[in-house]
């Protein structure tokens, strides 16, 4: 059985007191559980102030079999961001501006180059998905046809390499469609002269949708899956109705982080879907799933951990955090050499030595 970990964004002090409400113990410096395994939505980088903590608990339960861990949008970006063009001289795959590199700045500052390097060369082993028995896991949205697009992709390139980063980084390129539906969400654009602003204050004149949902009948806000509220209750377009394609009711419970949900009580979107990020990077809580085999997903089977910047109810067994001290480093640009990746679990996998899921046939 599995136990399911949203977004951590550098919380390690709150990943420890999760992991021990769920009942994980520290043997030999590696968190494990003698029934049940950690999934790891990705996200596990940026804005936090202990990232090389919660990657030095992440990592070494996947690579000793205890734990999966799935890509994230902030693990790609951090691929591209330190990966060169191989068109544009002194340019990398993601383009270093104030807004790109405000972004990854909290990693940038606490992991020196060595740590970087060897954090890079992990995520380039991570699956983009698991599909295992009885459940499914994505960092954003499951969408089978730029699943296919992407699994294509990874068995041309033999990985996540630098060529595949290309196609997958740069927009306009093959993957970055798809890359983009996987790991950021499906978005639609709102109706003209209507505009909201984000978590972090930007404008933005499109909106996160609820993709699982079934959009005939909603509105603009209904369909949202955004922290802000959307301003407009007018009805959906029906262009965006007809790109509308519904998770199944009776599919595989997904679970997947990415929408920084705000920091109430954790609950399922539907039956089978349920969102792990509850803001934990922005002082909310940092949330899990205990999976039992279930298909209707059950409340109760929610636990949490409030950030210690976080004035938001607390779960009655869970304790405050503390947070650890952010050294000022700063690290230049690198390339990697190409170490390839797994294109996704399936349930007849296993992980492999590495604690990778090994490539499906």
């Amino acid at each position: 059985m599995y136990d399911l970990i949203g977004d951590i964004h550098g919380h390690a002090t709150e990943l420890v007191l999760l992991l021990e409400q769920l009942g994980y113990e520290r043997r030999n410096g590696v968190f494990s559980h003698p029934q049940r395994k950690v999934i790891f939505l990705g996200d596990l980088i940026d804005r936090g102030p202990q990232i090389q903590e919660v990657l030095d608990i992440a990592r070494p339960m996947v690579e000793q079999g205890y734990a999966h861990a799935i890509l994230g949008n902030h693990e790609l970006n951090a691929l591209g961001y330190h990966t060169p063009h191989p068109k544009r001289p002194g340019r990398h795959l993601r383009e270093r501006n104030d807004r790109t590199t405000r972004q990854h700045e909290a990693t940038l500052r606490q992991l020196d180059e060595h740590q970087i390097k060897s954090a890079l060369e992990w995520f380039r082993t991570l699956p983009l998905w698991l599909d295992l028995d009885g459940l499914r896991a994505v960092h954003a949205c499951w969408d089978d046809s730029s699943r296919e697009a992407l699994a294509r992709g990874l068995a041309d390139h033999g990985g996540i390499t630098n060529t595949w980063l290309h196609a997958a980084c740069v927009p306009g390129a093959p993957l970055f469609s798809h890359a983009e539906v996987l790991l950021k969400g499906k978005e639609a654009k709102l109706p003209h002269g209507i505009a909201f602003f984000d978590k972090d204050g930007h404008e933005r004149r499109s909106f996160r949708t609820r993709w699982y949902s079934d959009p005939r009948g909603q509105s603009y806000r209904s369909y949202a899956l955004e922290t802000a509220v959307i301003p407009s209750t007018a009805p959906l377009a029906p262009w965006i109705i007809d790109a509308g394609i519904p998770y199944p009711s009776d599919a595989k419970p997904v679970f997947f982080g990415h929408y920084w949900l705000r920091p109430d009580r954790p609950s399922p979107l539907a039956s089978n879907v349920a969102c792990l990020d509850y803001s934990i990077g922005k002082g909310g809580l940092l949330c899990a799933y205990r999976w039992n085999g279930e298909q209707i997903l059950r409340e109760e089977n929610f636990s949490w951990i409030p950030s210690v910047h976080s004035h938001a109810h607390a779960h009655p067994h869970h304790g405050p955090a503390i947070a650890s001290h952010t050294p000022d480093i700063s690290v230049p640009g690198m390339s990697l050499p190409a170490i390839p990746s797994p294109v996704h679990a399936t349930e007849a996998d296993k992980p492999d030595s590495s604690g990778a899921a090994a490539p499906s046939n």
